[in-house]
Order: C-alpha cells, then sequence, then structure tokens
C-alpha cells in the first residue's frame, strides 16, 4: 500500500445487491462513471463479489462492492448468493438495484429485511425506468412496504436519475461517519510518542505495516512527536532522549522486552490493544482472554486474521501464538486458522477465538465479527491483548485507559 493511499479499511463501503440482470453492475458504473463491472445481458454475469476502491465525490475515498445476484440457482448459485449475503458484513451502505420492467421479488424483500436486521443505511434504485410502464417506483415501494424517500427511479442506459441516486448514497453514507481516534485523543501537542517496530522476515519490504502507518499519522495530525526505534535500540532511546515520552507503543510480538526496557512511569501499550479500541472490541478482548484459564485438553480454539498474507517459517498467527498458548496453559489445545473474508457462521465448538487486530476491516466487519462470537456465546480476544497476558504485562499494557484496567482487578 502507497502511503498515499487511504487504507481500504478507512474508506466507505457501498454494496449493489439485486437479482440476477436486474442492472446492478450497470448501476454501479453509471453511479461512478468508470466501467469498474462486467456487464452482459447474461443472466449471473458477476459470478463473485467484485471490490474497488476509488474516490467518488462528495463521499471521498470509498470501496465499491459489486455482488452476484440473490437469486442464483443450483448448488453453485446457492453459494454465490451466500456471498452476497456475507458481503453485507462489510456494508456501510447498500444500493438495492431492482429491475422496474419485473418489479420487486420475495428474494428483494428478504434481502430489504436483512439490510433492516444489520442497521444498514440503505437506498432501493428502480432501474430501466425508461422501458418500465405504469407507475414502477410506487408499485415496488408498495411491494416492499418502503417509503417514497428510500426509493429512487433510475436508468443506468440513459443515466435519468444517476446524479439523485449518488446525491442519496452520498446523504447515507455520511450519516455512518464517525470521528475516531487510533492515540491522538489521549496525547497532546509536542508529547513524545516512541513506537517500537520490529524489522524481520515479516516485515514488508521497504515500508511499514498498516497500523504502524496509521498511528504514525494519527500522532502527526495530533501535533505530536513520533519517534520510531527497533525493540533493540528501545533502551538507549529512552536513555538519551532528554525528554520523558508520554507513552511507548509497541509491536506485540516485543512485548516482553520493551516492558522490560521500559520504566514503570512510562505508559505502556500496543498497537494491537489500541486498534482494539478503534475497532470497538477492546472491552470484549480483555474479558475475552482470561478464557485461557479454563481451557482443556482437546478443546478447539480458532485464530483468526481478517487479511491473507505469504506465511513465514515462524509466523505469529499459525506458530507463534500456538506455541504460546500451549506452553502458557500446560493443555493440548487443537488449533484452527482462517484468513481474508473466511470466518465461520457456526462458531459453537470453539472454546476461544484470537482475532488479529482488524487493520484490514472495516468496524462494521469486524463488529459483526464480534456479535457472532457474543452472541454464541464464545469469548474472543485478539493477537495482542493475548500476548500481554500470557507474558504477565496486560495490566499494565491497558493502563492507558483506566476503565478497562479495572477489569483486571
Amino acid at each position: 500500500m502507497s502511503m498515499n493511499q487511504t487504507p481500504m479499511s478507512e474508506r466507505v463501503h457501498i454494496g449493489f445487491f439485486g437479482r440476477r440482470n436486474a442492472g446492478k453492475s450497470s448501476v454501479m458504473n453509471a453511479v461512478t462513471g468508470q466501467d469498474l463491472a462486467v456487464v452482459s445481458e447474461v443472466r449471473g454475469t458477476t459470478t463473485d463479489p467484485v471490490y474497488k476502491s476509488m474516490e467518488l465525490l462528495p463521499l471521498g475515498p470509498v470501496v465499491m462492492m459489486d455482488t452476484p445476484g440473490i437469486d442464483d440457482e443450483g448448488e453453485l448459485g446457492s453459494l454465490r448468493v451466500k456471498k452476497s449475503y456475507q458481503v453485507l458484513n462489510k456494508t456501510d451502505a447498500a444500493v438495492l438495484v431492482v429491475d422496474g420492467t419485473e418489479g420487486a421479488s420475495p428474494e428483494d424483500a428478504a434481502l430489504i429485511d436483512r439490510i433492516r436486521k444489520k442497521n444498514i443505511p440503505y437506498v432501493v434504485a428502480v432501474n430501466k425506468s425508461d422501458l418500465a410502464s405504469g407507475d414502477a417506483e410506487g408499485k415496488v415501494c408498495q411491494t416492499l412496504g418502503l417509503e417514497g424517500e428510500k426509493v429512487i427511479s433510475v436508468s443506468a442506459s440513459s443515466g435519468e436519475g444517476i446524479h439523485e441516486l449518488k446525491e442519496k448514497i452520498a446523504q447515507i453514507a455520511m450519516a455512518e461517519e464517525t470521528e475516531k481516534r487510533i492515540v491522538g485523543d489521549m496525547i497532546s501537542p509536542s508529547d513524545f510518542i516512541v513506537l517500537v517496530v520490529p524489522i524481520d522476515k515479516a516485515a514488508p519490504k521497504g515500508r511499514l505495516i498498516l497500523p504502524q502507518q496509521q498511528t504514525i499519522r494519527d500522532i502527526l495530525d495530533s501535533g505530536a512527536v513520533s519517534i520510531v526505534v527497533k525493540e533493540t535500540e528501545l533502551k538507549e532511546t529512552l536513555e538519551h532522549l532528554g525528554k520523558k515520552p508520554k507513552m511507548v507503543i509497541t509491536d506485540s510480538q516485543a512485548f516482553a522486552k520493551v516492558a522490560r526496557d521500559t520504566p514503570e512511569d512510562i505508559l505502556l501499550t500496543s498497537f494491537s490493544i489500541l486498534f482494539a479500541r478503534y475497532k470497538g472490541n477492546l472491552r470484549q478482548a480483555v474479558e475475552g482472554v482470561t478464557a485461557l484459564e479454563t481451557l482443556e485438553d482437546g478443546d478447539t480454539i480458532l485464530i483468526s486474521e481478517g487479511c491473507t498474507h505469504h506465511r513465514q517459517c515462524d509466523d505469529i498467527g499459525t506458530v507463534k501464538l500456538p506455541r504460546w498458548i500451549r506452553k502458557y496453559t500446560g493443555k493440548e489445545i487443537r488449533i484452527e486458522t482462517t484468513s481474508g473474508t473466511e470466518f465461520p457462521d457456526d462458531l459453537e465448538k470453539y472454546k476461544l477465538i484470537v482475532h488479529c487486530g482488524g487493520c484490514m476491516l472495516n468496524e462494521r466487519e469486524m463488529k459483526y465479527r464480534l456479535s457472532c462470537a457474543r452472541d454464541q456465546g464464545v469469548p474472543m480476544t485478539n493477537y495482542g491483548i493475548l500476548i500481554a497476558y500470557v507474558k504477565g504485562i496486560l495490566k499494565r499494557s491497558v493502563q492507558v485507559f483506566p476503565e478497562i484496567a479495572e477489569l483486571l482487578g
């Protein structure tokens, strides 16, 4: 990722849904003014979700998502429908495209019901208005039980109503935006913040990983000073700074050494813990990590990552975490892993879920995963919190959040 690009996880995710041949791809292309998705008269041309990062005024950085038809048929078709419904888990604003010449269907009604249950802002685009006869928009409103302001007549081919649809999408998507900070709300201008960034085989050559980039930017936006060092240089750096830093933020894998080298009167935390708060799951993650104390031989843990990457020989998710968990518990624990968009619907067989910091997932998808675990009664924590816990330094690493530190007694 280039330093001048907005991360996908920070972009507004706009999903286009509907039946096959309703014109989802055509409407999305018309809204963006670009040929982002393949358009064809053949039903079911879109067989997998299509994601495209772009700038869309007046919203700014967005991810446009085209999906397979929600009325697809057969065994393969049902898998495609499932993929479309999974896209809802990361959708900040939904556009249901209905064919105005055919009207709304039971599949459309079922999708609207799911959208409402997930509290996703949405608009219904009645496409092919240039070909539809009668009051197509009114009929869709009646079939789906919608108020008129939720429905807009458009024609992807002629451009009719596309400007109004674009403005409506911006309106509902902007309502979702929130002002959140990674660390900026806890620091003041001119504060020194030391960032500990190990450089090993897993570190991308020539750049920092996303959480480190975003944290540095947030510190700069606050008028504070970021000082970036490797874990081997931390102790000497702190001794020669000439000014006590407000906080030390470390990569979780270096937690133990950084804790030893950081004086007790300096706040200490990790990128992973900051991102747990940023994604809205810090309290749940701190409460969930204590499930380690109740694990038994044969129990199964899920280790889940939000991105896919080339795994190194000492990969944290598949090698280091399982090793630390088994050493801490002294139990024969079964480990399963998932990555990217894969996250199981049924979690009940797991005694604990350990998730990455979620830097590649938007807030809505992270909250969906959290709610899945909570609803099924499965404790869930994250990498940094688990590492701090098994190293015996979790309480110190959350002192920066007094209300969370209280949970640990």
